[in-house]
C-alpha cells in the first residue's frame, strides 16, 4: 500500500505539472517541484533534530516508569478491554500500558510526550509481529486511533487564533471536541469492521461507556467556562499533567528503589537508536508530499470541488477552508500555514477561518504518523491502515464542517 501510495504522489504530480506547462504555460512549475524536493529533505532533517531530543528525553523517563511498574499496572488494568480489541496481544504486555499513556497524552494535547510513548508502544507491538515488514492488526488499530487525534484541549489552535487577534480564541473549542470525537469513533468502527472486532461486547462497553460519559461531563463543564478561564485551564492542565507524569515516574521509581539515573540513561540510549532510523522514511514521505503540493495538483482538486459545489447550488463558504483539510493528511506545517493564511485573508472570525481551525484541531497528519510510527519498526506493508486512517480523517473533516455550519452558519 505504501509503495503504491508513494508512487501515486509522483505520478499525479507529474501529470498536474505537465498540465500546468502545456495548458497554462507555467514552465516554472518544474523548478518549484525540484525546489520542494530539497526543501522537504531539509525539513526532514529539522524534524529529526526535534525528534532526537524528545525521544531521548521521554524514553528515558519511560524506562524508569517500566522499572517502577507503572506501565505493567496499566497493562493489567486494561487487559480485559485490549483482549477484545487486540486479541493477539497477551494480557499484561508492556505495549498495552504504553498505548494507554499515549492516548492520554494525545487527549491533553501533549504532543511532545505522546509521540515517544507511541513509538515505544509500536516497538513493543513489533516484538509480537511474526512478519516484521507487515503491520499486524494490533499495530493498525493503534496507529489509526492515534491518527484520529482525539484531543480534549486543543491549546495550539487557541494560540494561533490569539496570534491573529481573535477576540475569543476559544470560540472553536466545542466544535473541535465534537469533530475530533466523530473522527475517533469512525476510526474505531472502520478498523473494527475490517478486523471483525466485537465492539458491542459487554466487556468493551463496560470500559468505553464510562469513559464516554466522563468525557461528555468534562466537555459540559468546560463549556461553562469563560474564554479566559478556559485558556488558563488548558495551559495549566497541560503543563501540570506533563510535569506530574515526570514526578510520578521518578518518585515511584525512587520509592521502589529503581536506580533512576541509570534507568533514564538506558532508556535515552534507546530513544537515540529509534530516532536515527526514522530519517529515510521521513525523507521519502515528505519529499513525495512536497512534490505533490508544488505541482499544482492540490489547486486542481480545490477548483474541481468548488465547481461541483456551485453546480449543486450549495453553500460554498466551506471551500475556502478546504486547503487546510486537503494538506493536513500530508504535512502538519503546511496545514498550519494554510490555516494562518485563511485567517489573514478571510478574517480570523470568518466562517472559513473558523472551519479551518476546527478542521486543524480535529484531525491528524496521517501520512506523517504512518511514516514515523511504521518507519520506527521497519514496516513496509501497511495493509488496511492507510484506508482506515483516511476514512477517519474524512469523517473528521465532514464533522468539522457540519458542526461549524451549526455553530457559525449564521455569521
Amino acid at each position: 500500500m505504501l509503495n503504491a501510495l508513494w508512487l501515486g504522489f509522483f505520478i499525479i504530480a507529474a501529470v498536474a505539472a505537465l498540465a500546468q506547462w502545456l495548458v497554462g504555460g507555467q514552465s516554472q512549475v518544474f523548478a518549484g517541484m525540484v525546489q520542494a524536493l530539497f526543501a522537504m529533505a531539509k525539513l526532514s532533517v529539522e524534524v529529526m533534530v526535534l525528534l532526537f531530543g524528545t525521544l531521548t528525553l521521554w524514553l528515558g523517563f519511560l524506562r524508569i516508569a517500566e522499572k517502577a511498574g507503572v506501565v505493567q499496572w496499566l497493562a493489567w488494568a486494561l487487559g480485559p478491554l485490549f483482549a477484545k480489541l487486540m486479541p493477539e496481544v497477551p494480557r499484561g504486555h508492556p505495549a498495552l500500558g504504553l498505548i494507554t499513556l499515549n492516548f492520554a497524552a494525545n487527549a491533553l494535547g501533549l504532543d511532545n510526550a505522546a509521540t515517544p510513548m507511541g513509538l515505544k508502544a509500536m516497538r513493543e507491538l513489533q516484538t509480537l509481529n511474526p512478519r516484521p515488514d507487515t503491520a499486524t492488526n494490533a499495530q493498525i488499530l493503534f496507529l489509526v486511533l492515534n491518527a484520529s487525534s482525539l484531543t480534549l484541549l486543543p491549546v495550539t489552535i487557541f494560540m494561533y487564533r490569539m496570534q491573529q487577534g481573535a477576540p475569543d480564541p476559544t470560540l472553536v473549542f466545542l466544535p473541535i471536541l465534537l469533530a475530533t470525537s466523530a473522527s475517533t469513533l469512525v476510526a474505531l468502527l472502520a478498523v473494527g469492521l475490517v478486523q471483525r472486532l466485537k465492539l458491542w461486547h459487554p466487556v468493551v462497553l463496560a470500559y468505553l461507556l464510562p469513559v464516554a460519559l466522563l468525557l461528555g461531563g468534562f466537555m459540559a463543564l468546560l463549556a461553562t467556562l469563560s474564554s479566559a478561564a478556559l485558556a488558563s485551564l488548558s495551559s495549566l492542565l497541560g503543563n501540570l499533567t506533563l510535569f506530574g507524569l515526570i514526578m510520578l515516574f521518578v518518585g515511584l521509581g525512587a520509592w521502589r528503589k529503581v536506580p533512576v539515573y541509570d534507568s533514564f540513561i538506558e532508556g535515552a540510549k534507546e530513544g537515540f537508536d529509534v530516532a536515527k532510523g526514522l530519517l529515510p522514511y521521513l525523507v521519502a514521505m515528505l519529499c513525495a508530499v512536497g512534490v505533490f503540493r508544488a505541482s499544482g495538483a492540490l489547486d486542481y482538486a480545490l477548483s474541481g470541488i468548488r465547481w461541483l459545489v456551485d453546480l449543486g447550488g450549495w453553500d460554498a463558504r466551506f471551500v475556502d477552508a478546504l486547503p487546510t483539510a486537503l494538506v493536513k493528511p500530508f504535512s502538519g506545517s503546511a496545514a498550519r500555514a494554510m490555516l494562518i493564511e485563511t485567517m489573514q485573508s478571510q478574517g480570523v472570525d470568518s466562517f472559513a477561518a473558523l472551519a479551518a481551525a476546527t478542521i486543524q484541531g480535529s484531525t491528524e497528519t496521517t501520512f506523517y504518523v504512518l511514516a514515523v510510527y511504521f518507519g520506527a519498526v521497519g514496516i513496509q506493508r501497511a495493509r488496511h491502515a492507510v484506508g482506515c486512517a483516511l476514512i477517519a480523517e474524512f469523517a473528521g473533516v465532514v464533522a468539522a464542517i457540519a458542526v461549524c455550519y451549526q455553530f457559525f452558519g449564521g455569521m
